[in-house]
């Protein structure tokens, strides 16, 4: 059964369309990869799956029931399951590292601050930032703001994690670094999606891709399947042939 499966989504601002029946679904444990050219309302996509935006028609179900009903108060309840890592990692710039990985920990569970330190310095060694704890957003590189991010966004162990852009405007040993983190939550089994123009990313880590175009997905395929259809859209898309 799919973890997440998103069908006919409609979106509208004002008079302009976004998107106007949307289908796709990914399976526990996957990562897919939704690509498309920019303005095509990828991220809209990852907003509605943890209810920051609601479709105008649609559904939208995780592990099979169905969120476009969801009051705010289960809204709050799925977002302790549905992680979202955004682009510029959305630190408290008030906070230091430790403090910004406690918040979710804090906030969400009962458990002591012993256990609090001993899960945030886990984390931290795991991310590849042992030693950054005492630090505040603005002393980190772009690339351990987003990694902290990330580390963050995982306090709570989520299900399933949403990735908006996590590469952009890294140099390639941060790159190397997230497509790591990636892996190390999809091998514990963690579902995920990632918007992206990092193909080189995207072909590292996602099992197959959607490919948004004129306000629908109009070709899905496994990294296997594009192998062997050259001449599909996503591959005419990632090659720079289309938009």
């Amino acid at each position: 059964m799919a973890v997440i499966e998103v069908q006919d989504f409609k979106k509208a601002f004002g008079k302009k369309v976004v998107h106007d029946g949307v289908t796709f679904y990914v399976k526990k444990g996957e990562c897919l990869g939704l690509v498309g050219g920019s303005g095509t309302g990828k991220s809209v996509l990852l907003r509605s799956l943890i209810g920051l935006e609601k479709p105008d028609s649609g559904k939208i179900h995780i592990n099979g029931a169905d969120a476009t009903l969801y009051t705010e108060a289960q809204w709050l309840h799925v977002r302790k399951k549905v992680a979202y890592a955004f682009q510029g990692g959305a630190l408290f710039d008030s906070m230091t590292v430790f403090e910004n990985l406690a918040y979710p920990l804090e906030e969400h569970t009962k458990l002591t601050a012993l256990a609090i330190k001993d899960k945030i310095f886990k984390q931290l060694d795991e991310f590849g930032l042992a030693g950054s704890e005492l630090l505040f957003p603005n002393e980190l590189s772009g690339g351990m703001q987003k990694r902290v991010g990330l580390a963050r966004a995982m306090m709570l162990e989520p299900e399933i994690i949403l990735y908006d852009e996590p590469t952009a405007g890294l140099d390639p040993y941060n790159t190397k670094k997230i497509q790591e983190a990636i892996l190390t939550l999809k091998a514990k089994g963690v579902t995920s999606i990632l918007v992206t123009h990092d193909m080189p990313t995207a072909f590292a880590v996602c099992d197959k891709f959607a490919f948004l175009k004129d306000k629908r997905i109009i070709e899905q395929g496994t990294i296997e399947q594009l192998k062997q259809t050259p001449n599909s859209m996503i591959n005419q898309f990632i090659e720079g042939q289309i938009l």
